[in-house]
């Protein structure tokens, strides 16, 4: 699995054996991140495969993250959710991290909604806001389409709408339907595992980030390469701002996205509904 031809093979390979074992062909795809997989009690899930099971497949290591694919209905829509996601900062490459997105996008999966929790530097945010991201800065150290092109998109992708502008006017008209407040903003993705430094904050901040987090960024590059849409909300679970950044842990940070999780179930829910119509 050291090259690209090789890894392409296993993610084949991985999505033959799926589709085996799946009762539905769904075109939504749901990544769960910290905190937020309690939108998994909203599927009522027909088949659920732990991770370990599924040949090839990436194992999760990080607490809170359960790691395992379900497949079933999300209201009246076909879904697939990942239940725990794969971080750069446990040691994967990026060819690992993002292999999911790969196997999703073999097994014919059209739309992708990706959730994180993340520290907010823009001033007018606070604890608990939910930010539907509109694009995002990569400060990953390793490019997820770095080595030679896989077969599923150009080799040079054009990055100007990475976040499909459709699918935010329809969650932002979801949020204004139900009275959820949402705000809009740039997710800077950066490989962790250390929460930043108040400095790293402004800096963030001064290069145009409004939120800062330890994901995302590698899979949807991957699912941009792929031609999928693309939807992304972060959780606003601590603050990076001058004057209110406080000491935070992994656990608080789960306690804050729990809190916001009802809020982005209603919307991500009803958005698949309207997909699925």
């Amino acid at each position: 699995m050291d090259n690209k031809i090789d890894m392409y093979a296993k993610i084949q390979e991985c999505a033959s054996w799926i589709r085996k074992e799946i009762p539905n062909r769904p075109e939504i795809a749901i990544v769960l991140g910290t905190g937020l997989g309690r939108l998994a009690d909203e599927i009522k899930v027909e088949r659920a495969i732990a991770y370990k099971d599924i040949p090839n497949f990436p194992i999760s290591t990080v607490e809170g993250h359960s790691g395992r694919l379900l497949f079933g209905k999300l209201g009246n829509a076909d879904v697939v959710a990942m239940q725990g996601r794969f971080h750069f900062y446990e040691g994967y490459p990026m060819r690992i991290v993002t292999f999911p997105v790969r196997v999703m996008y073999e097994l014919g999966i059209k739309t992708l909604f990706v959730s994180n929790a993340a520290g907010g530097t823009n001033p007018t945010f606070a604890i608990g806001d939910m930010m539907i991201i509109t694009d995002h800065i990569n400060f990953f150290p390793e490019h997820p389409l770095n080595g030679p092109n896989y077969p599923t998109g150009p080799r040079f992708p054009d990055m100007h709408a990475v976040y499909d502008r459709e699918l935010i006017e329809m969650a932002d008209a979801i949020a204004a339907e139900r009275g959820i407040k949402v705000q809009h903003g740039v997710y800077l993705g950066t490989q962790g595992p250390t929460f930043e430094t108040p400095a790293e904050y402004r800096m963030f901040r001064i290069l145009g980030a409004d939120a800062v987090g330890m994901s995302t960024v590698p899979e949807v590059i991957v699912a941009h390469h792929c031609g999928i849409r693309v939807f992304g909300v972060s959780v606003i679970t601590d603050l990076g701002v001058e004057g209110k950044i406080e000491e935070v842990s992994h656990e608080e940070v789960q306690r804050a996205a729990d809190a916001v999780q009802p809020l982005l179930a209603e919307i991500i829910k009803e958005m698949a509904e309207r997909l699925w119509k």
